[in-house]
């Protein structure tokens, strides 16, 4: 019985899932995702920089009033 079962667990095909795309398109499409992602990134780099004039002359708001 178990030298059967044995067997037949070890003749049994295993089936792979089916993917929705190759792959290489999907490495692709996530390389590009991030590519945009590194763009928007790099687009808004110096936002907070953008009126540094405007908080240069205030007191630094981390000195619990000393």
């Amino acid at each position: 019985m178990l030298t059967t079962l044995a067997t037949v667990i070890l003749a049994s095909e295993e089936e792979l899932a089916p993917l929705i795309a190759p792959p290489e398109v999907i490495a692709g499409v996530a390389a590009l995702i991030f590519l945009m992602l590194g763009l928007v990134t790099f687009a808004y780099r110096d936002v907070a920089n953008r009126h540094s004039n405007k908080t240069a002359n205030k007191p630094n708001g981390h000195d619990a009033g000393h």
